[in-house]
């Protein structure tokens, strides 16, 4: 699951970067003015990829990786629901944070559990 993680986030992360309006032009918003942070969030992700492969070959030890990406996936759908809320993003983007986060969120926190009775069995 670390693994499909990771090359998940590699792959959104070079969309992103390689296609920095794709995305937008996909559900018809306007692209961001700057599309260089969008750019940024796809490094981001790639980052992340990288971490989660790696973590999936000692998910116990490498715990620490897997709980900020825990988070990430559980703080990314709170801050969408927020902007939809305030009217700063359309519903529709949220999308993205379905295949992003949502998915990912109880994979996660079965490896956190894992890596918590491993370490408490020490």
């Amino acid at each position: 699951m670390l693994i499909a993680a990771g090359i998940y986030n590699l792959v959104f992360g070079v969309f992103a970067i390689v296609f920095p309006t794709a995305m937008f032009q996909l559900i018809e918003m306007e692209p961001p003015k700057y599309p260089e942070l969008w750019q940024c969030i796809g490094m981001i992700l790639g980052v992340y990829g990288v971490g989660y492969i790696i973590a999936a070959f000692a998910p116990a030890r490498h715990w620490p990786i897997v709980l900020v990406g825990f988070l990430g996936k559980l703080f990314g759908p709170i801050g969408m629901a927020w902007a939809v809320a305030r009217g700063t993003l359309p519903l529709v983007f949220g999308l993205a944070n379905v295949t992003n986060d949502l998915i990912w969120l109880i994979p996660f926190a079965l490896v956190l559990r894992h890596a918590y009775r491993a370490h408490r069995s020490q």
